[in-house]
């Protein structure tokens, strides 16, 4: 007998990591549309933005005013890299913020110019200061299946970088595959492990598109016992290291199928398209996931 969640929780990161890398300035305004669009359509967790240096991300410049300006509902991360990201975002009101490390040194060092154990160096103090003024951390592990410069992660790496987080009191792993790498059979068994080892830290999975099979491995991830998986609307988004890489795998794909397996997410379909309708004017790329084709062509 399957057994499968009966209800999911997608966290929606088009705002920050779907347009983050978007050549295209997106107005602060359009942003907040698209992201009210989003709450309307019934996301009640998003990733808004990052604050990170505008000098190497400026489409993430407005980072104050998109947190200040968005309404508050749901749990709404933002991106917080290193110290001076985390005070910004502190005072700009934001109370559940993300860390993210790479299991791969050569990811992270090609990323943020450091080792992996340098970054969790440098993040230790500072989330056990976070946690101690309860605010959720939500720490994001990149390459927990395959690196582009490293190849295959084996299992154990990426568990012991969790294990760290753990210990330290984070709220949530998001764990990535971050170049669209992984296969049903490696989602389903890294997955099962990191349930059945951190039974208490939510635990999140983040597919990207790249070959198809992000739908496959969210399957899988469903059988291990995950409820919960980052989106991006639209498919916006993707890993600078993959060339041809599709993205993030699209919310409106990944609800569809959730819903047709009767698995609830509390979102409205023919809403989240209205809301992908409002963003898809202010990217590069026009937008063709299947769910979405499929809305057009019908209209």
């Amino acid at each position: 007998m399957l057994s499968l969640p009966k209800k999911v929780t997608i966290i929606e990161v088009g705002p920050r990591d779907g347009l983050q890398n978007e050549k295209q300035l997106v107005t602060t305004e359009d942003k907040l549309q698209f992201i009210a669009g989003l709450q309307l359509a019934g996301v009640e967790e998003m990733e808004l933005t990052s604050f990170v240096s505008p000098k190497w991300v400026p489409q993430m410049g407005d980072s104050k005013e998109i947190v200040t300006e968005t309404k508050k509902a749901g749990r709404q991360f933002v991106l917080t890299p290193n110290e001076r990201g985390i005070n910004a975002a502190r005072e700009a009101g934001a109370d559940a913020l993300a860390v993210f490390v790479g299991v791969s040194d050569s990811f992270n060092k090609k990323n943020i110019n450091k080792s992996t154990a340098e970054s969790m160096e440098a993040l230790k103090p500072l989330i056990l200061q976070l946690k101690e003024d309860d605010v959720f951390i939500r720490a994001c592990i990149s390459t927990a299946f395959y690196c582009p410069f490293e190849g295959a992660i084996k299992p154990e790496d990426t568990i012991s970088l969790c294990r760290q987080f753990v210990d330290w009191g984070v709220d949530e792993l998001s764990v990535a595959d971050t170049i669209g790498m992984a296969n049903p059979a490696e989602s389903y068994g890294l997955f099962h492990q990191l349930i059945e080892t951190f039974p208490g830290t939510l635990i999140t999975a983040h597919f990207h598109d790249t070959r198809k099979m992000a739908l496959a491995n969210i399957f899988a991830a469903l059988q291990a016992g995950v409820d919960r998986f980052d989106t991006s609307a639209g498919g916006l988004g993707g890993c600078p290291f993959a060339p041809g890489a599709t993205g993030n795998v699209a919310t409106e794909d990944v609800v569809n199928m959730l819903h047709r397996m009767d698995i609830r997410t509390g979102i409205d379909l023919e809403e989240l398209y209205k809301a992908i309708d409002k963003i898809e004017p202010h990217v590069s790329n026009p937008i063709n996931t299947g769910m979405y084709t499929l809305y057009k062509n019908r209209a």
